[in-house]
């Protein structure tokens, strides 16, 4: 990107003392014309730049740091500039009517042709010149910044444009003195150049003054976003005279502007709760009009306002977000995600455009949008197959491009919900190729989160326990501060955290998987200290209604209440919902009883909350847990809410567990 320096716009005042005294001269001679008048006499506001002797160098520095050289103009070289703010008639000396200027201007793709259109003109007004400035913006600066430094910025229209912009800027109209405010930011103009200065002084002056119109004081906060270093101050001035005017008169554009300035402003409190409550109930009448811009920075303005309250406007604009998907940018998209997650909306539809717009743009997309949608799907327990399979071909094609943190993103909701796409046996290689190549810069919990969804879904990852199960590793999880000096490594414990339940669980799943899956693992073990004594069953996995209903229909076949038991905690980490044992001969003894103990059933009670959502896919926590159950010799027996939701009576209910349970028996002897 290139940047002008504070010094080439001090181009026009550091001179010899001569120089400088016809500048003066020349400044007052070239003033924008106020008012609604025609332009006078156009050959007195011809604008005529002196050719210096010494031709001074000044660095462009944002982010190419690129060396030009401002040359100055020919005595020759003219441009002439009108200040009308009006439209005027076309006329013999050279006046163009603004609209016939800016449909010209709009079909212009270059700034040599824009600035060959320029210098065709004897007067032009002051909008019609910040209007340029906006144009050559539009056509020159992309991601990476300015396309042509030097063919803009050394350009003699140009510089001359700047020239009377900085030395007029008191005689400049609203519009013409924010516009090229806004033109030039984008230009990369340096803030602290004189330009800049004079041109923020006067849109400052004027507001503190309440000169400024609604579209005014948005564009002025909109050059303010877009420094680097906006003044909180002066961003608070524009709220408080934004609070005066009329709310229900501003257009989308303005109501987008005012959410972006709060952002920035309220701090903490509700210092602007009324002004944002009474925008939040105008922008609900308005959502059918919002384009997928305008959508995506008011749905990121309420989360990071915290309106929790503003659910009618929410609700909408998640709605609404549904035919923009297509269309968002991919940061947008992630606000719009983010903002799904954080007001715990979820849309059917929205996931539906999802399925349909990710597998056609997933390559286009950037990691950070593609790990995003991935964790939405995660957090929301949507399986999305077509989602699912996509990202996995992408990931295989592409995974270089991510970071860590969304490698780890991408990845860990196949695990937590429990699918292996058809690309799994090359989606996993190329995992192992990048552990092994990264494992370095994996920041430790991300690691052990990503390792962890692994086992989920029976893909071990054994070359790394070694490392997992290692002191360093451990300490490193629990915040250890470690130092290399070299007399040798020195771990210096800041008064560690320690590792917290979900962490300790983890490790013990992993753990459990390598002893009860992977019998050829002979590595490093997991130490008791760092194991749980039982995993987390938070009570939201457990749906109690239909454990109760399982209990009595249990109650009903068995006909003593002594011949099961629930919840009941194993040597082997996990929480039985229903247990029942059995004798030799398969008859059922009573749960109390230890000896004569033959075989034991564990009936898994599965309730929605245990499954993907819409999805009679199992969680991968829970499949893991059944799984794990079988190989230490439980009998699992599966009983999925969608089994039983319909039996009416404890006598069906009764029928079924019969036959779910004892499906070989006719008869029972209890």
């Amino acid at each position: 990107m290139a940047l002008i320096s504070q010094k080439s716009f001090q181009f026009y005042s550091s001179s010899t003392p001569a120089s400088r005294s016809i500048l003066m001269t020349l400044s007052k001679r070239l003033s924008f014309i106020s008012g609604q008048r025609k332009p006078q006499n156009c050959s007195s506001v011809a604008m005529r730049m002196l050719c210096f002797k010494d031709k001074s160098q000044y660095m462009f520095c944002r982010k190419n740091h690129v060396q030009l050289r401002i040359q100055s103009l020919s005595v020759n070289d003219t441009v002439h500039l009108c200040g009308d703010t009006g439209s005027g008639p076309k006329s013999d000396n050279g006046w163009i009517d603004e609209q016939l200027f800016f449909k010209k201007l709009n079909s212009l793709c270059t700034s040599k042709e824009i600035f060959d259109f320029l210098s065709s003109l004897e007067v032009m007004s002051d909008t019609m010149a910040s209007g340029a400035l906006q144009r050559i913006s539009e056509v020159e600066v992309d991601d990476n910044g300015l396309k042509n430094p030097e063919g803009v910025l050394e350009n003699e229209v140009f510089r001359a444009l700047c020239f009377q912009f900085e030395f007029e800027s008191s005689k400049l109209s609203n519009t013409g003195l924010l516009n090229a405010l806004q033109a030039l930011i984008k230009l990369r103009i340096d803030p602290q150049s004189t330009l800049m200065a004079s041109l923020l002084s006067e849109g400052e002056g004027r507001l503190g003054k309440g000169q400024l119109t609604v579209k005014n004081l948005c564009a002025l906060g909109e050059s303010l976003l877009e420094l680097e270093c906006p003044s909180c101050a002066t961003l608070g001035q524009i709220v408080n005279h934004m609070q005066e005017k009329d709310i229900e008169k501003w257009s989308p554009r303005e109501m987008v502007m005012v959410y972006k300035i709060l952002q920035v402003t309220v701090r903490e409190g509700e210092q602007y709760q009324d002004l944002l409550n009474r925008m939040n109930s105008v922008t609900l009448t308005i959502v059918s009009q919002l384009n997928p811009e305008f959508t995506s920075v008011i749905l990121n303005s309420l989360v990071v306002l915290h309106q929790t309250r503003a659910v009618p406007l929410v609700t909408a604009l998640c709605r609404h977000s549904v035919k923009h998907i297509p269309y968002f940018t991919g940061d947008e998209l992630v606000n719009v995600l983010e903002a799904f997650l954080y007001f715990g909306h979820r849309e059917q539809m929205f996931t539906e455009a999802l399925e349909t717009h990710v597998p056609e743009a997933i390559f286009t997309m950037h990691p950070q949008t593609v790990s995003k949608v991935m964790h939405y799907c995660c957090r929301k327990m949507i399986l999305s197959k077509p989602i699912f399979d996509a990202v996995a071909e992408a990931f295989i094609s592409n995974a270089d491009r991510f970071t860590t943190d969304q490698i780890a993103e991408s990845i860990v909701p196949f695990g937590t919900l429990n699918y292996l796409p058809p690309s799994a046996p090359s989606l996993f290689r190329k995992l192992e190729t990048i552990l092994y190549t990264r494992f370095r810069h994996f920041q430790p919990h991300t690691l052990l989160n990503l390792l962890h969804s692994c086992v989920l879904i029976q893909r071990y990852p054994v070359n790394f326990l070694p490392k997992i199960f290692s002191p360093y590793f451990l300490q490193q999880l629990q915040g250890c501060v470690v130092s290399n000096f070299s007399g040798g490594g020195k771990v210096e414990p800041a008064q560690p955290p320690g590792l917290d339940r979900i962490v300790t669980a983890q490790l013990t799943r992993i753990f459990l998987t390598v002893t009860l899956e992977c019998p050829f693992y002979e590595g490093p073990k997991l130490l008791p200290k760092y194991q749980v004594k039982a995993f987390l069953m938070p009570h939201s996995t457990l749906d109690v209604h239909l454990l109760k209903r399982v209990k009595t229909g249990l109650l009903y076949l068995l006909k003593k209440r002594i011949y099961f038991s629930s919840e009941v905690s194993t040597p082997y980490f996990y929480t039985v919902d229903i247990e029942i044992k059995l004798d030799e001969e398969g008859f059922v003894l009573p749960a109390t009883q230890s000896e004569e103990v033959h075989s034991r059933i564990a009936l898994c009670v599965d309730g929605q909350n245990r499954f993907c959502i819409n999805s009679h896919n199992l969680l991968g926590e829970e499949a893991i847990k059944q799984r794990h159950l079988q190989l230490l010799g439980y009998e699992v027996v599966q009983i999925p809410f969608f089994e039983v939701e319909n039996l009416q009576n404890c006598r069906k209910m009764a029928e079924y567990l019969h036959k779910k349970i004892f499906p070989h028996t006719y008869g029972l002897s209890c």
